[in-house]
């Protein structure tokens, strides 16, 4: 596990169930339609309930798919997090993927401010079937948990970035330490 501070906001890198987690709202690495079909998704909607995939319809009855880049709310079912964030990532080599990636990760902050969120996790997003190299969602990752603390003034005082592997930890730690030198 890695940990640095920005701002007053404690951030964490660590291997573990983003299902399991005990924070306010989780982001979930969703796709426009928040359709929960597999990855991340589907192991949200499959430990959270049916509330989760029906709230996800309605929002995008109501509003459209969600563009790349950008988030919609639903409660948490029965998870532990009260909140689902769901943040449309790109795919690997999408036009302007980098600066979608960023957004995904910033307008997740934002939401979770928007509605007086203290903890949050995210998953690597994009980096599963999306095929973003997972060191350079690292680098986005930090590159955006720093400017959004350093930008604004935040109520969120814990992000974790929960990764479900070793290899993926040992990616960010990797990409942590060298950005945090």
């Amino acid at each position: 596990m890695r940990t640095f501070e920005v701002s007053g906001t404690l951030i964490e890198i660590l291997m573990c169930d983003i299902t399991e987690e005990r924070v306010e709202a989780i982001v979930n690495a969703a796709n426009s339609y928040l359709s929960h079909g597999g990855g991340v998704a589907l192991a949200i909607l499959m430990k959270g309930g049916p509330v989760i995939d029906s709230e996800s319809m309605e929002y995008v009855e109501k509003f459209g798919p969600i563009k790349t880049g950008n988030v919609a709310i639903t409660s948490g079912g029965r998870l532990h997090a009260k909140y689902v964030i769901h943040a449309v990532g790109p795919v690997w080599e999408e036009e302007n993927g980098d600066c979608k990636l960023s957004m995904a990760f910033y307008n997740s902050l934002l939401k979770a401010d928007e509605i007086a969120i203290k903890s949050i996790s995210f998953p690597a997003i994009s980096s599963g079937i999306y095929g973003f190299p997972t060191d350079r969602c690292a680098k986005i990752f930090y590159e955006t948990v720093n400017r959004y603390f350093s930008e604004k003034k935040s109520q969120i005082r814990l992000v974790r970035m929960c990764l479900y592997s070793d290899s993926d930890l040992k990616i960010f730690e990797k990409i942590f330490d060298g950005m945090n030198q």
